[in-house]
Protein backbone atom coordinates (compact mmCIF):
# COMPACT_ATOMS: atom_id res chain seq x y z
CA UNK A 1 0.00 0.00 0.00
CA UNK A 2 2.91 2.41 0.58
CA UNK A 3 3.55 2.57 -3.17
CA UNK A 4 -0.05 3.57 -3.84
CA UNK A 5 0.14 6.15 -1.02
CA UNK A 6 3.25 7.72 -2.58
CA UNK A 7 1.56 7.80 -5.99
CA UNK A 8 -1.55 9.43 -4.52
CA UNK A 9 0.62 12.07 -2.84
CA UNK A 10 2.24 12.86 -6.19
CA UNK A 11 -1.14 13.09 -7.88
CA UNK A 12 -2.54 15.31 -5.11
CA UNK A 13 0.47 17.61 -5.31
CA UNK A 14 0.00 17.95 -9.05
CA UNK A 15 -3.71 18.70 -8.71
CA UNK A 16 -3.05 21.35 -6.07
CA UNK A 17 0.04 23.03 -7.47
CA UNK A 18 0.50 21.80 -11.05
CA UNK A 19 -0.24 23.84 -14.15
CA UNK A 20 -3.60 22.92 -15.70
CA UNK A 21 -5.54 24.17 -18.65
CA UNK A 22 -8.89 24.79 -16.94
CA UNK A 23 -10.54 25.61 -20.26
CA UNK A 24 -10.35 21.92 -21.23
CA UNK A 25 -11.80 20.28 -18.13
CA UNK A 26 -14.71 17.88 -18.54
CA UNK A 27 -17.01 16.13 -16.11
CA UNK A 28 -19.30 13.28 -17.21
CA UNK A 29 -21.83 11.12 -15.37
CA UNK A 30 -22.74 7.73 -16.84
CA UNK A 31 -24.46 4.54 -15.79
CA UNK A 32 -25.11 0.96 -16.76
CA UNK A 33 -27.45 -1.83 -15.67
CA UNK A 34 -27.83 -5.41 -16.91
CA UNK A 35 -30.63 -7.61 -15.57
CA UNK A 36 -30.68 -11.32 -16.42
CA UNK A 37 -32.46 -14.62 -16.06
CA UNK A 38 -30.47 -17.85 -16.32
CA UNK A 39 -31.64 -21.45 -16.18
CA UNK A 40 -29.02 -24.07 -15.31
CA UNK A 41 -30.35 -27.50 -16.30
CA UNK A 42 -28.53 -29.00 -13.31
CA UNK A 43 -31.17 -27.14 -11.26
CA UNK A 44 -29.00 -26.37 -8.19
CA UNK A 45 -31.20 -26.07 -5.09
CA UNK A 46 -29.05 -23.23 -3.69
CA UNK A 47 -29.44 -21.26 -6.98
CA UNK A 48 -25.67 -20.87 -7.37
CA UNK A 49 -23.80 -21.80 -10.53
CA UNK A 50 -20.51 -23.78 -10.11
CA UNK A 51 -18.03 -22.00 -7.86
CA UNK A 52 -15.64 -21.14 -10.71
CA UNK A 53 -18.33 -18.88 -12.24
CA UNK A 54 -18.16 -15.26 -11.03
CA UNK A 55 -20.53 -13.45 -13.41
CA UNK A 56 -24.16 -14.32 -14.22
CA UNK A 57 -23.89 -16.94 -11.50
CA UNK A 58 -27.47 -17.22 -10.14
CA UNK A 59 -29.88 -19.88 -11.40
CA UNK A 60 -33.64 -19.64 -11.99
CA UNK A 61 -34.19 -16.09 -10.75
CA UNK A 62 -34.34 -12.61 -12.21
CA UNK A 63 -31.35 -10.69 -10.92
CA UNK A 64 -28.93 -7.86 -11.63
CA UNK A 65 -25.48 -8.91 -12.78
CA UNK A 66 -24.00 -5.41 -12.71
CA UNK A 67 -25.36 -1.93 -12.24
CA UNK A 68 -23.18 1.12 -11.68
CA UNK A 69 -23.07 4.90 -11.63
CA UNK A 70 -19.81 6.50 -12.71
CA UNK A 71 -18.34 10.00 -12.50
CA UNK A 72 -15.36 10.78 -14.73
CA UNK A 73 -13.32 14.00 -14.62
CA UNK A 74 -10.57 15.02 -17.03
CA UNK A 75 -8.38 17.94 -17.98
CA UNK A 76 -5.42 18.09 -20.33
CA UNK A 77 -3.16 17.04 -17.45
CA UNK A 78 -5.26 15.14 -14.91
CA UNK A 79 -8.12 12.66 -14.70
CA UNK A 80 -10.18 10.75 -12.15
CA UNK A 81 -12.84 8.02 -12.20
CA UNK A 82 -15.25 6.87 -9.53
CA UNK A 83 -17.87 4.14 -10.07
CA UNK A 84 -20.08 2.50 -7.44
CA UNK A 85 -21.83 -0.76 -8.24
CA UNK A 86 -24.31 -3.40 -7.13
CA UNK A 87 -25.25 -6.84 -8.45
CA UNK A 88 -24.33 -10.51 -8.34
CA UNK A 89 -21.01 -9.72 -10.07
CA UNK A 90 -19.99 -7.58 -7.08
CA UNK A 91 -21.15 -10.22 -4.58
CA UNK A 92 -19.07 -12.94 -6.24
CA UNK A 93 -15.91 -11.09 -7.22
CA UNK A 94 -15.43 -8.86 -4.16
CA UNK A 95 -16.54 -11.29 -1.45
CA UNK A 96 -13.06 -11.10 0.15
CA UNK A 97 -13.07 -7.29 0.38
CA UNK A 98 -14.21 -5.48 3.55
CA UNK A 99 -17.26 -3.23 3.95
CA UNK A 100 -18.03 -0.63 1.32
CA UNK A 101 -15.08 -1.67 -0.86
CA UNK A 102 -17.32 -4.47 -2.15
CA UNK A 103 -19.37 -1.85 -3.98
CA UNK A 104 -16.48 -0.06 -5.70
CA UNK A 105 -16.11 -0.88 -9.38
CA UNK A 106 -13.50 1.77 -10.12
CA UNK A 107 -11.79 4.56 -8.13
CA UNK A 108 -8.62 6.06 -9.51
CA UNK A 109 -6.78 9.28 -10.22
CA UNK A 110 -4.15 10.07 -12.83
CA UNK A 111 -1.73 12.76 -13.95
CA UNK A 112 -0.01 13.31 -17.26
CA UNK A 113 3.76 13.07 -16.82
CA UNK A 114 4.79 14.78 -20.05
CA UNK A 115 3.59 17.93 -21.79
CA UNK A 116 4.55 16.60 -25.22
CA UNK A 117 3.93 12.86 -24.95
CA UNK A 118 0.89 10.79 -23.97
CA UNK A 119 2.48 9.45 -20.78
CA UNK A 120 0.26 8.97 -17.72
CA UNK A 121 0.51 7.77 -14.14
CA UNK A 122 -2.73 6.31 -12.70
CA UNK A 123 -3.28 5.03 -9.17
CA UNK A 124 -6.15 3.39 -7.33
CA UNK A 125 -8.72 0.71 -8.20
CA UNK A 126 -8.40 0.11 -11.94
CA UNK A 127 -9.94 -2.15 -14.60
CA UNK A 128 -7.70 -5.17 -15.17
CA UNK A 129 -4.94 -4.92 -17.76
CA UNK A 130 -5.50 -8.64 -18.48
CA UNK A 131 -7.90 -10.04 -21.06
CA UNK A 132 -10.40 -8.78 -23.62
CA UNK A 133 -13.59 -9.38 -21.60
CA UNK A 134 -14.62 -6.95 -18.86
CA UNK A 135 -17.22 -6.79 -16.10
CA UNK A 136 -19.47 -4.72 -18.39
CA UNK A 137 -21.51 -7.21 -20.42
CA UNK A 138 -22.35 -4.83 -23.24
CA UNK A 139 -18.63 -4.50 -24.03
CA UNK A 140 -18.27 -8.29 -24.48
CA UNK A 141 -19.34 -10.42 -27.44
CA UNK A 142 -21.19 -12.98 -25.32
CA UNK A 143 -23.81 -12.69 -22.59
CA UNK A 144 -21.89 -14.82 -20.06
CA UNK A 145 -18.16 -14.55 -19.46
CA UNK A 146 -15.65 -17.17 -20.54
CA UNK A 147 -13.90 -19.46 -18.04
CA UNK A 148 -10.75 -17.53 -18.99
CA UNK A 149 -12.24 -14.18 -17.94
CA UNK A 150 -13.98 -15.48 -14.81
CA UNK A 151 -10.73 -16.96 -13.48
CA UNK A 152 -8.33 -14.09 -14.15
CA UNK A 153 -8.55 -10.56 -12.72
CA UNK A 154 -11.49 -8.30 -13.63
CA UNK A 155 -9.96 -5.46 -11.58
CA UNK A 156 -6.71 -4.53 -9.85
CA UNK A 157 -5.41 -2.03 -7.33
CA UNK A 158 -2.07 -0.32 -7.71
CA UNK A 159 -0.04 2.14 -9.75
CA UNK A 160 0.21 2.12 -13.54
CA UNK A 161 2.48 4.09 -15.84
CA UNK A 162 1.16 3.96 -19.41
CA UNK A 163 2.41 5.39 -22.71
CA UNK A 164 0.50 5.70 -26.00
CA UNK A 165 2.54 6.42 -29.12
CA UNK A 166 1.91 9.58 -31.13
CA UNK A 167 0.29 7.59 -33.95
CA UNK A 168 -1.91 5.64 -31.52
CA UNK A 169 -0.64 2.26 -32.71
CA UNK A 170 1.25 1.28 -29.55
CA UNK A 171 0.32 1.25 -25.88
CA UNK A 172 2.86 0.16 -23.26
CA UNK A 173 2.39 0.07 -19.50
CA UNK A 174 4.05 -1.20 -16.34
CA UNK A 175 2.16 -1.86 -13.12
CA UNK A 176 2.83 -2.27 -9.39
CA UNK A 177 -0.12 -4.10 -7.82
CA UNK A 178 -1.57 -5.21 -4.49
CA UNK A 179 -2.14 -8.72 -5.82
CA UNK A 180 -4.25 -10.96 -8.03
CA UNK A 181 -7.66 -9.23 -8.18
CA UNK A 182 -7.24 -7.50 -4.83
CA UNK A 183 -8.27 -4.14 -3.43
CA UNK A 184 -7.04 -4.69 0.12
CA UNK A 185 -4.14 -7.02 0.86
CA UNK A 186 -4.93 -10.01 3.09
CA UNK A 187 -3.31 -9.96 6.54
CA UNK A 188 0.20 -11.40 6.33
CA UNK A 189 0.80 -10.55 2.68
CA UNK A 190 3.27 -7.75 1.94
CA UNK A 191 4.66 -8.96 -1.38
CA UNK A 192 4.34 -6.51 -4.27
CA UNK A 193 3.07 -7.84 -7.57
CA UNK A 194 4.01 -6.60 -11.03
CA UNK A 195 2.46 -6.53 -14.46
CA UNK A 196 2.97 -5.29 -17.98
CA UNK A 197 0.80 -4.65 -21.02
CA UNK A 198 1.76 -4.10 -24.65
CA UNK A 199 -0.99 -3.43 -27.22
CA UNK A 200 -0.33 -3.02 -30.93
CA UNK A 201 -2.95 -1.72 -33.35
CA UNK A 202 -1.30 -1.58 -36.77
CA UNK A 203 -4.63 -0.58 -38.34
CA UNK A 204 -8.31 -0.25 -37.50
CA UNK A 205 -8.91 -3.98 -38.12
CA UNK A 206 -6.24 -5.59 -35.93
CA UNK A 207 -5.46 -5.50 -32.20
CA UNK A 208 -2.66 -7.63 -30.69
CA UNK A 209 -2.16 -7.66 -26.93
CA UNK A 210 0.34 -9.13 -24.46
CA UNK A 211 -0.20 -8.83 -20.67
CA UNK A 212 1.48 -10.40 -17.65
CA UNK A 213 1.27 -10.79 -13.87
CA UNK A 214 4.10 -11.76 -11.52
CA UNK A 215 3.55 -11.97 -7.78
CA UNK A 216 2.60 -13.90 -4.67
CA UNK A 217 -1.05 -13.93 -3.64
CA UNK A 218 -0.57 -15.98 -0.46
CA UNK A 219 0.83 -15.18 2.99
CA UNK A 220 4.48 -14.17 3.01
CA UNK A 221 5.40 -17.24 5.11
CA UNK A 222 3.91 -19.46 2.39
CA UNK A 223 5.14 -17.39 -0.54
CA UNK A 224 4.45 -19.10 -3.86
CA UNK A 225 5.29 -16.95 -6.86
CA UNK A 226 2.70 -16.91 -9.63
CA UNK A 227 3.75 -16.24 -13.23
CA UNK A 228 0.99 -15.53 -15.73
CA UNK A 229 0.76 -14.39 -19.33
CA UNK A 230 -2.28 -13.42 -21.41
CA UNK A 231 -2.10 -13.06 -25.18
CA UNK A 232 -4.90 -12.29 -27.63
CA UNK A 233 -5.65 -10.92 -31.07
CA UNK A 234 -8.86 -9.29 -32.32
CA UNK A 235 -9.38 -9.24 -36.08
CA UNK A 236 -12.11 -7.41 -38.00
CA UNK A 237 -12.08 -9.61 -41.09
CA UNK A 238 -14.90 -7.81 -42.93
CA UNK A 239 -17.41 -5.11 -42.13
CA UNK A 240 -19.71 -7.78 -40.65
CA UNK A 241 -17.31 -10.47 -39.39
CA UNK A 242 -14.77 -10.40 -36.56
CA UNK A 243 -12.66 -13.00 -34.75
CA UNK A 244 -10.85 -13.18 -31.42
CA UNK A 245 -8.13 -15.68 -30.58
CA UNK A 246 -6.66 -15.82 -27.08
CA UNK A 247 -4.37 -17.89 -24.89
CA UNK A 248 -3.61 -17.76 -21.16
CA UNK A 249 -0.81 -19.67 -19.48
CA UNK A 250 0.19 -19.55 -15.84
CA UNK A 251 2.45 -21.29 -13.35
CA UNK A 252 2.75 -21.19 -9.57
CA UNK A 253 5.42 -22.57 -7.26
CA UNK A 254 4.45 -25.86 -5.62
CA UNK A 255 5.88 -24.59 -2.33
CA UNK A 256 7.95 -21.71 -0.99
CA UNK A 257 11.44 -21.59 -2.57
CA UNK A 258 10.60 -24.58 -4.77
CA UNK A 259 11.96 -24.89 -8.30
CA UNK A 260 8.87 -26.88 -9.33
CA UNK A 261 5.69 -25.25 -10.60
CA UNK A 262 2.08 -26.24 -11.18
CA UNK A 263 0.71 -24.82 -14.43
CA UNK A 264 -2.60 -24.10 -16.11
CA UNK A 265 -3.58 -22.96 -19.61
CA UNK A 266 -6.64 -21.66 -21.44
CA UNK A 267 -7.05 -21.30 -25.23
CA UNK A 268 -10.14 -19.56 -26.62
CA UNK A 269 -11.62 -18.75 -30.05
CA UNK A 270 -14.59 -16.49 -30.75
CA UNK A 271 -16.43 -15.25 -33.84
CA UNK A 272 -18.99 -12.50 -34.24
CA UNK A 273 -21.27 -11.96 -37.25
CA UNK A 274 -23.47 -8.91 -37.88
CA UNK A 275 -26.77 -10.13 -39.31
CA UNK A 276 -28.11 -6.58 -39.62
CA UNK A 277 -27.58 -3.15 -38.10
CA UNK A 278 -29.46 -4.30 -35.00
CA UNK A 279 -28.76 -8.04 -34.78
CA UNK A 280 -25.56 -10.06 -34.35
CA UNK A 281 -24.51 -13.64 -33.55
CA UNK A 282 -21.46 -14.69 -31.53
CA UNK A 283 -19.90 -18.13 -31.12
CA UNK A 284 -17.32 -19.15 -28.51
CA UNK A 285 -15.19 -22.24 -27.97
CA UNK A 286 -12.77 -22.53 -25.05
CA UNK A 287 -10.79 -25.00 -22.97
CA UNK A 288 -9.49 -24.67 -19.42
CA UNK A 289 -6.80 -27.10 -18.19
CA UNK A 290 -5.80 -26.90 -14.52
CA UNK A 291 -4.76 -30.43 -13.50
CA UNK A 292 -3.31 -29.41 -10.13
CA UNK A 293 -6.11 -27.07 -9.09
CA UNK A 294 -4.08 -23.85 -8.89
CA UNK A 295 -7.02 -21.71 -9.97
CA UNK A 296 -9.96 -24.15 -9.95
CA UNK A 297 -9.81 -27.01 -7.44
CA UNK A 298 -12.07 -30.03 -8.00
CA UNK A 299 -10.61 -32.79 -5.84
CA UNK A 300 -10.82 -35.18 -8.79
CA UNK A 301 -8.09 -37.37 -10.31
CA UNK A 302 -7.62 -35.23 -13.43
CA UNK A 303 -8.31 -31.85 -11.90
CA UNK A 304 -10.18 -29.26 -13.94
CA UNK A 305 -10.09 -30.06 -17.66
CA UNK A 306 -13.19 -28.54 -19.19
CA UNK A 307 -14.37 -27.65 -22.69
CA UNK A 308 -16.83 -24.78 -23.07
CA UNK A 309 -18.98 -23.79 -26.07
CA UNK A 310 -21.72 -21.19 -26.51
CA UNK A 311 -23.88 -19.38 -29.05
CA UNK A 312 -25.16 -15.87 -28.51
CA UNK A 313 -27.82 -13.70 -30.20
CA UNK A 314 -27.88 -9.91 -29.65
CA UNK A 315 -30.63 -7.51 -30.64
CA UNK A 316 -30.26 -3.74 -30.19
CA UNK A 317 -33.74 -2.53 -29.25
CA UNK A 318 -32.36 1.01 -29.17
CA UNK A 319 -28.85 2.38 -29.47
CA UNK A 320 -28.43 2.13 -25.69
CA UNK A 321 -30.67 -0.90 -25.00
CA UNK A 322 -29.42 -4.42 -25.75
CA UNK A 323 -31.31 -7.72 -25.45
CA UNK A 324 -29.28 -10.93 -25.46
CA UNK A 325 -29.91 -14.69 -25.48
CA UNK A 326 -27.27 -17.37 -24.98
CA UNK A 327 -27.05 -21.16 -24.93
CA UNK A 328 -23.95 -22.55 -23.25
CA UNK A 329 -22.48 -25.95 -22.48
CA UNK A 330 -19.55 -27.25 -20.43
CA UNK A 331 -18.03 -30.75 -20.72
CA UNK A 332 -15.40 -31.88 -18.22
CA UNK A 333 -13.02 -34.85 -18.24
CA UNK A 334 -14.26 -35.88 -14.79
CA UNK A 335 -17.78 -35.75 -13.34
CA UNK A 336 -17.44 -32.42 -11.52
CA UNK A 337 -21.02 -31.21 -12.07
CA UNK A 338 -24.29 -32.32 -10.48
CA UNK A 339 -27.53 -33.25 -12.21
CA UNK A 340 -30.53 -34.40 -10.19
CA UNK A 341 -28.21 -35.30 -7.32
CA UNK A 342 -25.82 -37.36 -9.45
CA UNK A 343 -22.32 -36.48 -10.62
CA UNK A 344 -22.05 -35.74 -14.34
CA UNK A 345 -19.47 -34.51 -16.84
CA UNK A 346 -21.82 -32.01 -18.51
CA UNK A 347 -23.49 -28.72 -17.65
CA UNK A 348 -25.94 -26.74 -19.81
CA UNK A 349 -27.71 -23.42 -19.47
CA UNK A 350 -29.94 -20.93 -21.25
CA UNK A 351 -29.73 -17.25 -20.36
CA UNK A 352 -31.19 -13.93 -21.40
CA UNK A 353 -30.34 -10.38 -20.37
CA UNK A 354 -31.45 -6.80 -20.94
CA UNK A 355 -28.98 -3.96 -20.53
CA UNK A 356 -29.21 -0.17 -20.64
CA UNK A 357 -26.31 2.26 -20.80
CA UNK A 358 -26.79 5.99 -20.13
Amino acid sequence: MKYIFIALLLVSHYLLFGQQDSSRHQMTISGYAEAYYLYDFSNPVHHNRPDFVYAFNRHNEVNLNLGYLKAAYSTSGARANMALMAGTYANANLAAEPGVLRNVLEANVGVKLSKKKNLWLDAGILPSHIGFESAVGRDCWNLTRSMMADNSPYFETGVKVGYTSDNGKWFVSGLLLNGWQRIQRPTGNNTPAFGHQITWKPNASVTINSSSFVGNDKLDVNRQMRLFHNFYGIFQATAKTAFTLGFDIGAEQIARSSNEYNSWLTPIAMAKFAVSDKMSIALRGEYFRDVNGVIIATGTRDGFQTLGYSANLDYAIQDNVLWRVEAKGLTSKNAIFLFEGENTRNNFLLATSLSVVF
